[in-house]
């Protein structure tokens, strides 16, 4: 059984009330609560046992936090000189890099992640609290001026971003720690207030960053943690003193929230499942490395990960084997361990979801090439699935939907028009990889191909949003990254100067 989690870095203690499982307080109202409606459980996907608790609030909590956010905290921040809140980001960076084993630990036993994986999420959650500064690139305005129509003569203004006011940030498993610090970094560079809502499997690290938070300067009452359960999210997302929504999750989850929100600005980066695309020029493999990289890396529970491979039929036999081979050397197991390349899934429903789509595909006519097993609890094979007919395949869940799992479907292609269907054929657009040399060819699917970005020679990965993410379709609203999300989280303001008869301006 995996220990409880209990921190060890002094002001994350602060978090914990002890007992045999520990009870991690949130912060809402201004302050670190211990009561509320009960507790929610958190289990470790590594054997499914309970490592801690977390305080579940009640409403009327909830009420006077966001009270107090909309009322003080968004004016608190607001009036921080833009200086001393990239002086706080980098304090808080520094803390982050003191508090850097509790974070990754908590990453490790809450979300499944590998230790590489997890010391991966904290230092670009630390990286990106570096880079805050080129969020500043987006936030200048524009100077109008008023002789280009005669209506507007002797006048000129000037367009001005200023932040909307409170942003709730809706936070998903698989990068709790990361996903939290960028919606923070490009909410509050302008100046708005933040309230995050935790992902309700592993919302320790969230807890353990607004500490930290705190602990940097961040003003308190310009900051609250909403630890309830995504079910009962509606109610927040509705209320009208959220200003702006930030949500990174699954498309249903967008759905809902946008059929709640009301008149908001919405930034949503949603369910994706990329498509590969390997032409015949490619390095085979290289691609193979980099496309089983992109199946597995997290056990497939990214929305970047490659769900769809596309080969072009004069290399798709050698292909299909270098991607089986690249496959079966990835070695699952507890994350705990240091050679164990992939852990488990989030929970044994995950598992189950998965076995289940790729039963559908097996009776289908489909055939398992490589896993398709379930090892036990949560743990499964990363899995390849060859479909040849493409009638077929575009019925089968694995191509419909994003079963977030270390699971892809491999089929051929013709030719390029072909590839562009069955990539463009899917209710999702967030990423395509490209694997090939002939630049005319590349430059033909890069025009075609209906997504967000795509990565040339390269298995899609977002990192720290360097290069601006998000998709089309299904797969969101708006774009994450650097310099990019501060457009979501500012508004536009026109101040219109009228000097007429003041003898400025003398036209012809």
């Amino acid at each position: 059984m995996v220990p409880p989690l209990k921190p060890r870095h002094d002001l994350l203690r602060e978090l914990v009330v002890e007992a045999e499982v520990p009870v991690y307080k949130t912060y809402i109202d201004g302050r670190w609560v211990e009561e509320g409606e009960g507790y929610t459980d958190v289990r470790t996907p590594i054997d499914g046992s309970v490592v801690a608790r977390v305080v579940k609030p009640t409403w009327d909590l909830i009420d006077r936090g966001l009270e107090r956010v909309y009322a003080y905290g968004r004016w608190s921040v607001r009036d921080l000189p833009g200086e001393r809140r990239l002086s706080i980001l980098r304090k808080l960076a520094r803390l982050m890099e003191e508090a850097a084993e509790d974070l990754a630990q908590a990453l490790i036993v809450t979300a499944g992640k590998t230790r590489k994986q997890a010391w991966a999420e904290v230092e670009a959650s630390i990286d990106r609290l570096d880079k805050a500064s080129l969020d500043l690139r987006r936030l200048g305005g524009d100077y109008i001026p008023g002789d280009w129509s005669h209506h507007t003569l002797e006048s000129e203004a000037i367009v001005r971003r200023e932040p909307y006011g409170v942003v709730l940030a809706i936070i998903p498993f698989n990068y709790p720690l990361f996903d939290t610090v960028n919606k923070f970094v490009y909410s509050i560079i302008p100046g708005n207030a933040f309230i995050v809502k935790p992902p309700s499997a592993d919302p320790i690290p969230v807890l353990m960053f607004a500490r930290l938070a705190l602990e940097a300067g961040f003003p308190g009452d310009a900051l609250a943690v909403a630890t309830i359960p995504g079910r009962e999210t509606t109610r927040l997302v509705a209320d009208r003193r959220i200003h702006v929504i930030s949500l990174t999750g699954s498309s249903s989850t967008g759905v809902q929230v946008m059929k709640h929100a009301g008149i908001k600005q919405l930034i949503m980066e949603l369910g994706g499942g990329d498509p590969a695309i390997v032409l015949a020029d490619a390095d085979l493999k290289m691609a193979a490395q980099k496309i089983a990289t992109g199946i597995t890396s997290y056990s497939g529970q990214r929305c970047d990960a490659i769900k769809l491979v596309l080969v072009e039929e004069p290399v798709y036999d050698t292909f299909k084997k270098l991607l089986v081979n690249e496959l079966l050397k990835v070695k699952v197991g507890d994350p705990r361990e240091p050679d164990t390349d992939m852990g488990p899934l989030i929970d044994e429903k995950a598992a189950e979801e998965m076995i289940e789509a790729v039963r559908e595909a097996e009776r289908a006519g489909g055939k398992v090439l490589v896993g398709g097993r379930r090892i036990k609890g949560s743990y499964v094979e990363p899995t390849l699935v060859e479909v040849a007919d493409k009638r077929v395949l575009r019925k089968l869940r694995l191509y419909r939907d994003e079963v977030f799992a270390p699971v892809a479907v491999i089929t051929s292609f013709r030719d390029l028009d072909e590839a562009i269907e069955l990539a463009n054929g899917r209710r999702y657009g967030l990423d395509a990889a490209i694997f090939g040399e002939n630049i005319a060819r590349i430059r033909k699917l890069i025009r075609f191909l209906e997504v967000g970005a795509i990565y040339i020679n390269e298995y899609p990965r977002h990192g720290i949003g360097y290069y601006p993410f998000g998709g089309r379709k299904d797969s969101g609203i708006g774009r994450e990254g650097i310099g990019y999300s501060i457009e979501y989280v500012t508004a536009l303001k026109t101040i219109v100067y009228n000097y007429k008869g003041k003898g400025i301006w003398e036209y012809m």
